[in-house]
């Protein structure tokens, strides 16, 4: 089922979700909400869907990134499913890059974000995950584990100069010639 995205000024965003015990992961309702939450990232073409920003508290975030239309050079990741995720930064560089919310529809901003990470969470069966995560994948676990603090990816942007809407983001970011074709 696709479920209704929280936009940016509803007061989930911006709430801190709490954890899940572990005999309610394995429950017939909360495999559901997984798979729904699965579709409705798909739905809206993203990468990443944390439970906050479709009105639940919880920390649980789904994450998949294959032939992305939002971001066709990223890299693959496999759907994963985090559940009360724990981040360790593995690398303090960090690398800027451009990213956008379903959030906050139709906006692009460049965000700073740590190189490499470890996640330590709960995957869908409640079994525990250990993952090592580098750039675009590195990227996606802090948007989303973000998103389970209450946070979004503003609040990260060094210079706000650089926020853009969609259309204008295509035309004059990605399409934009380089200096060396300008010449």
């Amino acid at each position: 089922m696709i479920l209704k995205v929280a936009r940016l000024g509803h007061p989930i965003v911006r709430t801190v979700a709490r954890e899940i015990a572990e005999e309610e992961i394995k429950s017939h309702d909360f495999q559901v909400l997984i798979d729904s939450m699965v579709e409705t990232m798909h739905e809206y073409s993203g990468v990443g869907l944390a439970a906050t920003q479709i009105h639940l508290p919880i920390q649980v975030a789904v994450l998949e990134v294959e032939r992305n239309p939002r971001y066709p050079d990223a890299p693959s990741v496999p759907l994963t499913v985090l559940i009360n995720p724990v981040v360790t930064i593995l690398d303090q560089d960090q690398i800027d890059g451009y990213e956008g919310c379903l959030s906050i529809p139709d906006l692009r901003g460049m965000v700073p974000r740590f190189k490499r990470l470890r996640v330590q969470a709960l995957g869908r069966n409640a079994e525990r995950l250990d993952i090592i995560a580098e750039d675009f994948h590195a990227r996606v676990i802090q948007h989303e584990t973000d998103h389970l603090k209450g946070e979004v990816y503003l609040d990260r942007m060094r210079d706000m100069r650089t926020l853009c809407h969609l259309a204008e983001f295509q035309r004059y970011v990605l399409e934009a010639p380089s200096a060396a074709q300008r010449k």
